[in-house]
Protein backbone atom coordinates (compact mmCIF):
# COMPACT_ATOMS: atom_id res chain seq x y z
CA UNK A 1 0.00 0.00 0.00
CA UNK A 2 1.23 3.36 -1.09
CA UNK A 3 2.64 5.78 1.53
CA UNK A 4 0.60 8.98 1.70
CA UNK A 5 1.79 10.85 5.04
CA UNK A 6 4.08 13.45 5.14
CA UNK A 7 7.36 12.54 7.45
CA UNK A 8 8.31 15.00 10.09
CA UNK A 9 11.82 16.56 9.39
CA UNK A 10 14.79 15.16 11.49
CA UNK A 11 15.14 17.00 14.39
CA UNK A 12 13.88 17.86 17.67
CA UNK A 13 11.09 20.03 18.20
CA UNK A 14 11.38 22.34 20.86
CA UNK A 15 7.38 22.99 20.59
CA UNK A 16 6.70 19.46 22.15
CA UNK A 17 8.98 19.73 24.96
CA UNK A 18 7.72 23.42 25.67
CA UNK A 19 3.89 22.17 25.82
CA UNK A 20 4.87 18.73 27.35
CA UNK A 21 6.52 19.89 29.95
CA UNK A 22 3.36 22.93 30.19
CA UNK A 23 1.12 20.15 30.87
CA UNK A 24 2.93 18.09 33.21
CA UNK A 25 2.79 21.26 35.59
CA UNK A 26 -0.33 21.93 35.01
CA UNK A 27 -1.44 18.92 36.02
CA UNK A 28 0.41 18.98 38.99
CA UNK A 29 -1.36 21.97 39.81
CA UNK A 30 -4.71 21.15 39.10
CA UNK A 31 -4.28 18.07 40.98
CA UNK A 32 -4.12 20.05 44.35
CA UNK A 33 -7.69 21.05 45.48
CA UNK A 34 -8.55 24.25 46.95
CA UNK A 35 -5.23 25.80 45.61
CA UNK A 36 -5.33 29.34 44.23
CA UNK A 37 -2.15 28.69 42.22
CA UNK A 38 -3.98 26.38 39.41
CA UNK A 39 -6.10 29.35 38.14
CA UNK A 40 -3.37 30.10 36.22
CA UNK A 41 -4.12 26.80 34.64
CA UNK A 42 -6.09 26.26 31.08
CA UNK A 43 -9.24 24.19 32.48
CA UNK A 44 -10.57 27.43 34.03
CA UNK A 45 -10.68 29.63 30.97
CA UNK A 46 -12.05 26.96 28.51
CA UNK A 47 -13.46 23.31 27.94
CA UNK A 48 -10.15 21.11 27.52
CA UNK A 49 -6.95 20.92 29.88
CA UNK A 50 -3.89 19.94 30.67
CA UNK A 51 -5.37 15.77 30.34
CA UNK A 52 -5.93 16.64 26.80
CA UNK A 53 -2.59 18.58 25.90
CA UNK A 54 -0.84 15.36 27.21
CA UNK A 55 -2.67 12.84 25.68
CA UNK A 56 -2.36 14.79 22.33
CA UNK A 57 1.46 15.43 22.59
CA UNK A 58 1.83 12.02 23.35
CA UNK A 59 0.28 10.61 20.11
CA UNK A 60 2.47 13.50 18.46
CA UNK A 61 5.46 11.94 19.56
CA UNK A 62 4.39 8.51 18.99
CA UNK A 63 4.51 9.45 15.08
CA UNK A 64 7.54 11.41 15.53
CA UNK A 65 9.42 8.91 17.31
CA UNK A 66 8.39 5.46 15.65
CA UNK A 67 6.79 6.34 12.10
CA UNK A 68 10.15 6.81 10.33
CA UNK A 69 11.64 3.65 12.36
CA UNK A 70 8.41 1.51 11.43
CA UNK A 71 8.82 2.84 7.37
CA UNK A 72 12.62 2.33 7.06
CA UNK A 73 13.19 -1.14 9.04
CA UNK A 74 9.32 -2.50 9.10
CA UNK A 75 6.47 -3.18 10.76
CA UNK A 76 7.76 -6.01 12.92
CA UNK A 77 10.35 -3.40 14.59
CA UNK A 78 8.14 -0.15 14.86
CA UNK A 79 5.30 -2.85 16.85
CA UNK A 80 8.43 -4.05 19.35
CA UNK A 81 9.62 -0.58 19.77
CA UNK A 82 6.62 0.91 20.60
CA UNK A 83 6.02 -1.95 22.47
CA UNK A 84 9.12 -1.58 24.57
CA UNK A 85 8.00 1.79 25.67
CA UNK A 86 4.46 0.48 27.05
CA UNK A 87 6.66 -1.69 28.82
CA UNK A 88 8.64 1.48 30.43
CA UNK A 89 5.13 3.23 30.93
CA UNK A 90 3.59 0.52 32.82
CA UNK A 91 6.26 -0.25 34.83
CA UNK A 92 6.37 3.38 35.85
CA UNK A 93 3.41 3.29 36.47
CA UNK A 94 3.39 0.13 39.30
CA UNK A 95 6.38 1.91 40.76
CA UNK A 96 3.89 5.04 41.12
CA UNK A 97 1.13 2.76 42.54
CA UNK A 98 2.72 1.16 45.42
CA UNK A 99 4.78 4.47 46.31
CA UNK A 100 1.36 6.06 46.08
CA UNK A 101 -0.86 3.95 48.03
CA UNK A 102 1.58 3.33 50.58
CA UNK A 103 2.23 7.26 51.35
CA UNK A 104 -1.91 7.42 51.73
CA UNK A 105 -1.98 4.32 53.89
CA UNK A 106 0.93 5.67 55.85
CA UNK A 107 -0.98 9.34 56.15
CA UNK A 108 -3.90 7.83 57.26
CA UNK A 109 -2.21 5.77 60.15
CA UNK A 110 0.05 7.93 61.72
CA UNK A 111 -2.28 11.20 61.20
CA UNK A 112 -5.10 8.89 62.46
CA UNK A 113 -7.41 10.28 59.24
CA UNK A 114 -9.03 6.98 58.06
CA UNK A 115 -11.19 9.56 55.32
CA UNK A 116 -8.11 10.17 53.43
CA UNK A 117 -8.04 6.38 52.22
CA UNK A 118 -11.45 7.07 51.04
CA UNK A 119 -10.72 10.65 49.36
CA UNK A 120 -8.34 9.41 47.58
CA UNK A 121 -10.34 5.78 46.46
CA UNK A 122 -8.05 3.32 48.01
CA UNK A 123 -10.31 1.75 50.37
CA UNK A 124 -10.50 -1.58 49.17
CA UNK A 125 -6.62 -1.74 50.40
CA UNK A 126 -7.50 -1.64 53.83
CA UNK A 127 -10.40 -4.33 54.11
CA UNK A 128 -10.56 -8.01 53.19
CA UNK A 129 -9.77 -7.35 49.09
CA UNK A 130 -6.65 -6.13 49.47
CA UNK A 131 -4.95 -8.92 47.60
CA UNK A 132 -7.78 -8.55 45.02
CA UNK A 133 -7.48 -5.01 45.05
CA UNK A 134 -3.70 -5.04 43.90
CA UNK A 135 -4.72 -7.53 41.29
CA UNK A 136 -6.75 -5.45 39.33
CA UNK A 137 -4.40 -2.86 39.88
CA UNK A 138 -1.84 -4.31 38.24
CA UNK A 139 -4.69 -4.86 35.39
CA UNK A 140 -5.28 -1.17 35.38
CA UNK A 141 -8.96 -1.82 36.58
CA UNK A 142 -8.28 -0.01 40.12
CA UNK A 143 -6.52 3.57 39.70
CA UNK A 144 -6.32 5.18 43.15
CA UNK A 145 -7.47 9.51 42.43
CA UNK A 146 -5.60 11.09 39.95
CA UNK A 147 -3.49 7.97 38.78
CA UNK A 148 -6.06 7.96 35.53
CA UNK A 149 -3.75 9.39 33.13
CA UNK A 150 -0.98 6.96 32.65
CA UNK A 151 -3.03 3.69 32.46
CA UNK A 152 -4.45 5.63 29.84
CA UNK A 153 -1.50 6.15 28.06
CA UNK A 154 -0.95 2.82 28.51
CA UNK A 155 -3.45 1.31 26.29
CA UNK A 156 -3.14 3.66 24.00
CA UNK A 157 0.44 2.87 23.25
CA UNK A 158 -0.19 -0.30 23.49
CA UNK A 159 -2.77 -0.34 20.80
CA UNK A 160 -1.06 2.48 18.48
CA UNK A 161 1.33 -0.11 15.94
CA UNK A 162 -1.83 -1.20 13.68
CA UNK A 163 -3.04 2.75 13.93
CA UNK A 164 0.39 3.76 12.54
CA UNK A 165 0.96 1.59 10.04
CA UNK A 166 -2.36 2.38 8.93
CA UNK A 167 -2.14 6.29 9.51
CA UNK A 168 0.89 5.87 7.51
CA UNK A 169 -0.90 5.03 4.20
CA UNK A 170 -4.38 6.39 4.72
CA UNK A 171 -4.09 9.38 7.12
CA UNK A 172 -7.62 10.81 6.51
CA UNK A 173 -8.98 7.33 6.08
CA UNK A 174 -7.71 6.58 9.55
CA UNK A 175 -8.45 10.06 11.24
CA UNK A 176 -12.03 9.43 9.92
CA UNK A 177 -12.26 6.10 11.80
CA UNK A 178 -10.77 7.32 14.80
CA UNK A 179 -13.42 9.87 14.92
CA UNK A 180 -16.38 7.67 14.34
CA UNK A 181 -15.05 5.24 17.19
CA UNK A 182 -14.89 8.33 19.57
CA UNK A 183 -18.65 9.32 18.77
CA UNK A 184 -20.18 5.62 18.64
CA UNK A 185 -18.48 5.28 22.02
CA UNK A 186 -20.27 8.48 23.15
CA UNK A 187 -24.03 6.98 21.45
CA UNK A 188 -23.65 3.94 22.86
CA UNK A 189 -22.00 4.40 26.23
CA UNK A 190 -18.63 2.20 25.43
CA UNK A 191 -16.19 2.45 28.04
CA UNK A 192 -13.83 0.16 30.23
CA UNK A 193 -14.95 -1.47 33.73
CA UNK A 194 -13.01 -0.51 36.74
CA UNK A 195 -12.66 -1.87 39.97
CA UNK A 196 -14.47 -2.03 42.73
CA UNK A 197 -17.13 -0.54 40.30
CA UNK A 198 -17.98 1.75 37.70
CA UNK A 199 -15.72 2.55 34.71
CA UNK A 200 -12.38 4.15 33.26
CA UNK A 201 -12.39 8.10 34.46
CA UNK A 202 -10.81 8.70 30.39
CA UNK A 203 -12.87 6.74 28.68
CA UNK A 204 -9.96 5.08 26.05
CA UNK A 205 -12.26 4.83 23.21
CA UNK A 206 -13.06 8.41 23.53
CA UNK A 207 -10.04 9.57 24.05
CA UNK A 208 -7.86 8.14 21.68
CA UNK A 209 -9.17 10.66 19.20
CA UNK A 210 -6.95 13.41 20.53
CA UNK A 211 -3.90 10.43 20.53
CA UNK A 212 -4.82 9.92 17.10
CA UNK A 213 -5.26 13.81 16.20
CA UNK A 214 -1.43 14.01 17.57
CA UNK A 215 -0.34 11.80 15.13
CA UNK A 216 -2.24 12.88 12.42
CA UNK A 217 -0.96 16.46 12.42
CA UNK A 218 2.73 14.50 12.92
CA UNK A 219 2.48 12.90 10.04
CA UNK A 220 1.70 15.85 8.00
CA UNK A 221 -2.54 16.74 8.72
CA UNK A 222 -1.14 19.88 9.69
CA UNK A 223 0.72 20.50 6.35
CA UNK A 224 -2.44 19.47 4.00
CA UNK A 225 -4.61 21.51 6.55
CA UNK A 226 -2.27 24.90 6.34
CA UNK A 227 -4.72 26.57 3.92
CA UNK A 228 -7.46 26.03 6.36
CA UNK A 229 -5.09 27.00 9.47
CA UNK A 230 -4.16 30.49 7.63
CA UNK A 231 -7.34 31.56 6.42
CA UNK A 232 -8.72 34.73 7.90
CA UNK A 233 -12.00 33.41 8.81
CA UNK A 234 -10.62 30.20 10.94
CA UNK A 235 -8.62 32.75 13.31
CA UNK A 236 -12.54 35.19 13.52
CA UNK A 237 -13.67 31.49 14.63
CA UNK A 238 -11.00 30.07 17.04
CA UNK A 239 -10.85 33.76 18.57
CA UNK A 240 -14.99 33.99 19.07
CA UNK A 241 -14.98 30.32 20.26
CA UNK A 242 -11.88 30.69 23.08
CA UNK A 243 -14.41 33.46 23.90
CA UNK A 244 -17.39 31.47 24.10
CA UNK A 245 -15.75 28.55 25.95
CA UNK A 246 -14.39 30.65 28.50
CA UNK A 247 -17.41 32.59 29.26
CA UNK A 248 -19.15 28.66 29.74
CA UNK A 249 -16.63 27.59 31.83
CA UNK A 250 -17.06 30.93 33.87
CA UNK A 251 -20.55 30.03 34.06
CA UNK A 252 -19.87 27.23 35.72
CA UNK A 253 -17.63 28.15 38.23
CA UNK A 254 -19.94 30.97 39.55
CA UNK A 255 -23.49 30.60 40.10
CA UNK A 256 -24.50 33.59 39.59
CA UNK A 257 -23.55 34.34 36.29
CA UNK A 258 -24.29 31.16 35.57
CA UNK A 259 -27.80 32.04 36.16
CA UNK A 260 -27.99 35.04 33.27
CA UNK A 261 -28.10 32.59 30.58
CA UNK A 262 -30.88 29.93 29.36
CA UNK A 263 -30.89 27.09 31.33
CA UNK A 264 -30.75 24.90 27.87
CA UNK A 265 -27.32 26.84 27.31
CA UNK A 266 -25.92 26.28 30.51
CA UNK A 267 -26.86 22.55 30.76
CA UNK A 268 -25.25 21.60 27.24
CA UNK A 269 -21.63 22.95 28.59
CA UNK A 270 -21.96 22.60 32.35
CA UNK A 271 -21.02 19.74 33.74
CA UNK A 272 -17.72 19.84 31.10
CA UNK A 273 -17.95 16.05 29.98
CA UNK A 274 -14.24 15.20 30.20
CA UNK A 275 -14.84 11.42 30.59
CA UNK A 276 -16.43 10.67 26.81
CA UNK A 277 -14.42 13.42 25.71
CA UNK A 278 -17.36 16.43 24.78
CA UNK A 279 -17.07 17.35 21.43
CA UNK A 280 -17.14 21.10 22.40
CA UNK A 281 -13.95 19.89 24.66
CA UNK A 282 -12.45 18.27 21.57
CA UNK A 283 -13.29 21.74 19.48
CA UNK A 284 -11.83 23.81 22.05
CA UNK A 285 -8.40 21.86 21.61
CA UNK A 286 -8.60 21.66 18.00
CA UNK A 287 -8.87 25.64 18.06
CA UNK A 288 -5.42 25.99 20.46
CA UNK A 289 -3.87 23.67 18.26
CA UNK A 290 -4.50 25.64 15.17
CA UNK A 291 -3.86 28.56 16.95
CA UNK A 292 -0.18 27.46 17.87
CA UNK A 293 0.53 25.90 14.18
CA UNK A 294 -0.64 29.26 12.98
CA UNK A 295 1.62 31.63 15.51
CA UNK A 296 4.24 28.86 16.78
CA UNK A 297 6.57 27.93 14.32
CA UNK A 298 9.02 24.87 14.81
CA UNK A 299 11.93 27.80 14.26
CA UNK A 300 10.24 29.98 16.39
CA UNK A 301 13.18 32.25 18.58
CA UNK A 302 10.78 32.18 22.11
CA UNK A 303 11.97 28.69 21.91
CA UNK A 304 15.52 29.70 23.02
CA UNK A 305 14.93 31.75 25.00
CA UNK A 306 16.20 30.81 28.51
CA UNK A 307 13.09 31.63 30.99
CA UNK A 308 11.72 28.82 28.72
CA UNK A 309 14.69 26.62 29.80
CA UNK A 310 12.77 24.31 32.88
CA UNK A 311 9.56 23.80 31.07
CA UNK A 312 11.27 22.34 28.44
CA UNK A 313 13.60 19.99 30.65
CA UNK A 314 10.44 18.91 32.29
CA UNK A 315 9.40 18.01 28.92
CA UNK A 316 11.96 16.77 27.91
CA UNK A 317 11.96 13.96 30.93
CA UNK A 318 8.44 14.03 30.96
CA UNK A 319 7.43 10.22 32.33
CA UNK A 320 9.47 10.66 35.87
CA UNK A 321 8.32 14.11 35.98
CA UNK A 322 4.55 13.20 35.43
CA UNK A 323 5.18 10.91 37.92
CA UNK A 324 6.91 13.14 40.63
CA UNK A 325 3.97 15.46 40.02
CA UNK A 326 1.53 13.06 41.04
CA UNK A 327 3.50 12.01 44.12
CA UNK A 328 4.08 15.58 44.91
CA UNK A 329 0.43 16.86 44.90
CA UNK A 330 -0.55 14.08 47.11
CA UNK A 331 1.86 15.83 49.43
CA UNK A 332 1.10 19.50 48.82
CA UNK A 333 -2.77 18.69 49.07
CA UNK A 334 -2.08 16.81 52.97
CA UNK A 335 0.25 19.85 53.65
CA UNK A 336 -2.34 21.94 52.91
CA UNK A 337 -5.04 20.24 55.06
CA UNK A 338 -2.35 19.98 58.09
CA UNK A 339 -1.62 23.86 58.08
CA UNK A 340 -4.24 26.90 57.59
CA UNK A 341 -4.44 26.28 54.27
CA UNK A 342 -3.25 30.21 53.35
CA UNK A 343 -2.69 31.89 50.64
CA UNK A 344 0.75 31.72 51.31
CA UNK A 345 0.67 27.92 52.32
CA UNK A 346 -0.75 27.34 48.91
CA UNK A 347 2.07 29.56 47.06
CA UNK A 348 4.56 28.23 49.05
CA UNK A 349 3.07 24.33 48.03
CA UNK A 350 2.80 24.90 44.20
CA UNK A 351 6.38 26.66 44.11
CA UNK A 352 7.71 24.10 45.90
CA UNK A 353 6.61 21.07 44.37
CA UNK A 354 7.32 22.67 40.48
CA UNK A 355 11.07 23.42 41.92
CA UNK A 356 11.15 19.95 42.65
CA UNK A 357 10.23 18.31 39.57
CA UNK A 358 12.61 20.93 37.95
CA UNK A 359 15.37 19.71 39.66
CA UNK A 360 14.49 15.74 38.91
CA UNK A 361 14.30 16.72 35.33
CA UNK A 362 17.63 18.73 35.34
CA UNK A 363 19.10 15.50 37.51
CA UNK A 364 17.58 13.43 34.86
CA UNK A 365 19.46 15.20 31.94
CA UNK A 366 22.61 15.13 33.58
CA UNK A 367 23.09 11.96 34.42
CA UNK A 368 21.82 11.00 31.06
CA UNK A 369 24.94 13.11 29.92
CA UNK A 370 27.46 11.58 32.03
CA UNK A 371 26.17 7.90 30.44
CA UNK A 372 26.78 9.49 27.04
CA UNK A 373 30.81 8.03 26.59
CA UNK A 374 33.55 11.39 25.86
CA UNK A 375 34.72 12.28 22.89
CA UNK A 376 37.59 11.03 22.00
CA UNK A 377 40.83 13.46 22.05
CA UNK A 378 41.39 13.43 18.00
CA UNK A 379 37.59 14.14 17.64
CA UNK A 380 37.52 16.71 20.51
CA UNK A 381 40.56 18.53 19.00
CA UNK A 382 39.18 18.78 15.85
CA UNK A 383 35.86 19.96 16.45
CA UNK A 384 38.04 22.36 18.80
CA UNK A 385 40.24 23.27 15.64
Amino acid sequence: MEIKATLPPKGRDLRLDLFRGIANWAIFLDHIPDNVVNWITTRNYGFSDAADLFVFISGYTASFVYARMMLERGFIVGATRLTKRVWQLYVAHIILFVIYIVAIGYVAFRYSDPDIINEFNVAGLAGDNAIETLRQGLLLKFKPVNLDVLPLYIVLMGLFPPVLWMMLRRPGLTMLASIALWLAARYFEWNLPAYPGGSWYFNPYCWQVLFVFGSWCALGGAVRSRSIIDAPATLYFCIAYLVFAMVMTMAGKFPGFGSLFPHWLYDTFNPNDKTNLAPYRFVHFAVIVILVIRFVPKDWPGLEWRVFDPIIVCGQQSLAVFCVGVFLSFVGHFELMLSSGSLFAQIFVSVTGIAIMTIVAYYISWSKRQDKPPPKPAVAAAKAA
